[in-house]
């Protein structure tokens, strides 16, 4: 993000721009620009078309924001994942506190991150959660993943955000479960046995067939090569699918959630 904060300010001063007559031109406050150079705010697609036509930069700052480099997006601990992650066949996530990150709304996500302790601040916050809603690209790609989410329902029962945030969340968690090669089952509190006891984790799989697992803390992560480590969340992972509500159980479970609202 800094880079292209960077670039940002070259662009203005080679225009003939002072921060402020930019940002009345862009009908912005002052601290926009000045953070967005700073790197302390992203830059979002639409503002950097504005700002590309503002600037007759013939699209340079909305193409320098495609290509941001992701070590301006991701803590370094979680590089290598993203990178896998982008490229991966087949994922299988399993979370215990809250919603898998590529099923995230942009509400529910920030409504997450203002859960942080330390609090991030909300130029810090914004910058995750524009690089949280640039992974669940992969859920699009033409040739996208086979991916399974396997979620609490403790997840389902808090309310980040707010009711209106809850909702939308909702709404689209029952989206995402029509999409083809995508599946989504709950893991529903009250078991009296539970695969998922040690934590959340992530399998994937990679082009070349490769299976790893990832396992992520606050302040680090760990990438996992080992096959008989990868072999132990894989079966912990089969054992949650047993154990949680199928795709259309899950289905007429968000159905019933959403159906409370307009009653």
């Amino acid at each position: 993000m800094k880079m292209v904060g960077a670039q940002l300010a070259v662009l203005r001063r080679a225009a003939g721009f002072t921060q402020r007559t930019l940002a009345e031109r862009a009908r912005v406050d002052e601290e926009t620009i000045a953070s967005i150079e700073q790197g302390r705010r992203p830059l979002k697609e639409d503002f950097a078309e504005l700002l590309d036509k503002i600037l007759d930069t013939k699209g340079v700052l909305a193409a320098a924001l495609e290509h941001m480099p992701e070590v301006d997006l991701f803590p370094r601990w979680a590089e290598e994942f993203i990178d896998l992650e982008r490229e991966a066949i087949a994922l299988s996530w399993y979370e215990n506190q809250v919603l898998p990150g590529l099923l995230q709304t942009e509400a529910y996500a920030r409504a997450v991150l203002r859960n942080d302790v330390p609090a991030l601040s909300e130029d810090e916050i914004e910058l995750r959660v524009a690089a949280r809603m640039a992974r669940q690209k992969i859920l699009h790609r033409e040739d996208p993943p086979t991916a399974s989410f396997i979620f609490s329902e403790v997840t389902l029962m808090d309310r980040l955000g707010g009711d209106q945030v809850y909702y939308e969340q909702l709404r689209r968690l029952r989206e995402w479960a029509e999409l083809p090669g995508i599946t989504l089952q709950v893991m529903p509190v009250g078991r009296q046995f539970h695969a998922g006891l040690a934590g959340p984790f992530i399998l994937l799989e990679t082009p070349d067939y490769q299976r790893l697992a990832y396992t992520e803390a606050p302040h680090g992560s760990r990438l996992i090569a080992n096959p008989d480590e990868v072999s132990y969340l894989e079966r912990r992972y089969a054992m949650l699918r047993t154990q949680a509500l199928n795709p259309e159980e899950t289905k007429r479970l968000l159905d019933r959630l959403l159906g409370e609202r307009e009653q």
